[in-house]
């Protein structure tokens, strides 16, 4: 994963730049992406909200398979299931995501959600693989 990002996150992902969320390292079918909390993720318990958990998780498996396509190609999610393990109040989040299998049409990743303290959340999904727009 020594390989930096092609494209700003801001150009990949417009809604990376929403919440904040940035790629650390991409390439070989793995990922590592990074928010800084703020007051405005989170819920009105004053935990991190879930859904920026996930937002994590599915862009940062997205953009590790993104690393093994070629030829115009791109990836769209079919499905994400995540598990949380707890409340979070801290302020850095990274997210760590890998291909597991990688098919011609479909492919299915992992990604690990940590804080300093360790593993926070746990997602997997599938992801369809797509040809270039316009083409036959």
């Amino acid at each position: 994963m020594d390989e930096t990002p092609p494209l700003s996150i801001s150009t990949y992902n417009p809604f990376g730049d929403l919440i904040g969320l940035h790629f650390d390292s991409w390439g070989d079918g793995r990922s590592l992406c990074r928010i800084e909390l703020t007051p405005k993720l989170l819920n009105p318990n004053g935990v991190t909200h879930g859904a920026v958990l996930y937002a994590m998780a599915d862009t940062g498996m997205g953009g590790a398979l993104l690393t093994t396509l070629d030829g115009g190609r791109y990836c769209t999610t079919v499905e994400i299931k995540i598990s949380y393990f707890r409340a979070l109040r801290s302020q850095r989040l990274s997210c760590e995501s890998w291909v597991v299998h990688r098919g011609k049409r479909i492919a299915f990743l992992e990604a690990a959600v940590s804080d300093d303290d360790g593993l926070v959340a746990q997602a997997s999904g599938t992801f369809a693989i797509l040809e270039p727009r316009g083409a036959a």
